[in-house]
């Protein structure tokens, strides 16, 4: 395979995601096993979910002894989010193979998401899906493997999860999106879902995230149509 193919590509512009995703795994796997998971259904979450988010709800729910429905419920609502970069992606993903489509759906995550869909929206189109297959695999083993880490530290290094590693992802995240905040509506659409998050934090179930979403969505289009209007002013 060449070194310039596009699975390989998507793999190597994966680097700071995989960066920020390994503490956040050991943290998920000293978490589950203090919440009463075995290490074995430990890294069937993670073979099987594969969210970092609704499994670390997942956890703690099991943890507080909260029955499978509302478990199930919760970390539904968390991933509704999914469905947002679902239709971002449908325009370029539509007529792929249904094959490929429900394969790499599975492996669609925050991080491969912001890393394809910088690569779509800048046209680059070819080879899209070995892309996204690249990204989606290293992500993939990269959660994996710092599962496993984290499943085999998690006894010889108590309070592991109280350390703030966490804060990994959160730097990685705001160094990638920060630079595709060029416009207004992308801007406004940033601003606001970060303000309503912060102030819709207590809310139960993790809807402080569907709501920074919904409201995120509604600033952006509010912002493009009213830059859209000025454009037509000034013509």
């Amino acid at each position: 395979m060449a070194a310039s193919s596009p699975f390989l590509a998507g793999a190597r512009d994966s680097v700071p995601m995989l960066v920020g995703a390994a503490p956040f795994g050991v943290i998920f796997g000293t978490l589950a096993l203090g919440s009463g998971l075995s290490s074995a259904q430990t890294l069937a979450m993670s073979l099987i979910v594969f969210a970092g988010s609704s499994q670390f709800v997942a956890a703690t729910l099991f943890a507080g002894g909260a029955a499978l429905p509302v478990i199930w419920l919760t970390t539904f609502v968390v991933n509704l989010r999914h469905a947002l970069y679902s239709a971002t992606l449908l325009p370029y993903a539509r007529d792929w193979p249904l094959g490929w489509r429900a394969m790499l759906s599975f492996w669609l995550t925050d991080e491969t998401f912001a890393v394809v869909e910088h690569r779509l929206r800048e046209g680059l189109l070819e080879g899209g899906r070995a892309y996204w297959l690249g990204s989606s695999l290293a992500m993939y083993s990269n959660w994996l493997l710092w599962t496993v880490v984290g499943v085999v530290i998690g006894e010889a290094v108590p309070g592991l999860a109280g350390w703030g590693l966490d804060f990994a992802m959160v730097a990685t995240f705001v160094a990638i999106v920060a630079p595709a905040l060029k416009h207004r509506p992308s801007l406004a659409a940033a601003c606001t879902a970060g303000t309503v998050a912060l102030v819709a934090r207590h809310l139960p179930y993790k809807l402080d995230l569907m709501a920074a979403a919904a409201a995120g969505v509604v600033a952006g289009l509010l912002a493009e149509r009213l830059s859209g209007r000025q454009e037509e002013v000034a013509a």
